[in-house]
């Protein structure tokens, strides 16, 4: 191993690839950041929030098989990353809207595009899935 690779190595860098040009210390935020962006609940949160402002209700509406403790903890996550806003009125009943934060807005596209994919692969993904558990690999 090269010096410079094995001194990447030792200190917990990625020598070559995408990671390559991420300092070691900012490798375990970067993890933290795309495991809260990347799960499904959050992406589907952001892709139904990109027309504008939702209740609650539309988005448990809005995002099927989500549970009510589940929706309440990824969007407190969503807008503790700034990528939603919360905006409670004084109104009676109390009202509370949703909207994409500006840094949330800029995930949209590549959020849709990832469903997209999933639900454009859908029926192959589901052969393999079912292929490999006939075949016990």
């Amino acid at each position: 191993m090269e010096t410079v690779e094995r001194a990447a190595a030792t200190a917990g860098a990625a020598a070559i690839g995408p990671c390559a040009a991420i300092p070691a210390e900012h490798m375990d935020f970067i993890r933290q950041t795309l495991d809260r962006v990347g799960d499904k609940w959050s992406l589907l949160i952001i892709a139904v929030l990109e027309p504008g402002p939702l209740r609650y209700t539309d988005l448990q509406r809005q995002v099927p098989g989500i549970s009510q403790r589940m929706l309440s903890l990824t969007l407190r996550q969503l807008g503790q990353d700034g990528l939603i806003t919360r905006t409670a009125y004084a109104e009676v009943p109390p009202r509370v809207e949703y909207t994409l934060a500006p840094l949330g807005r800029g995930l949209h596209e590549i959020v849709t595009s990832l469903i997209g994919w999933a639900a454009d692969h859908h029926d192959e993904i589901r052969a393999n899935r079912e292929r490999a558990a006939t075949t016990g690999s």
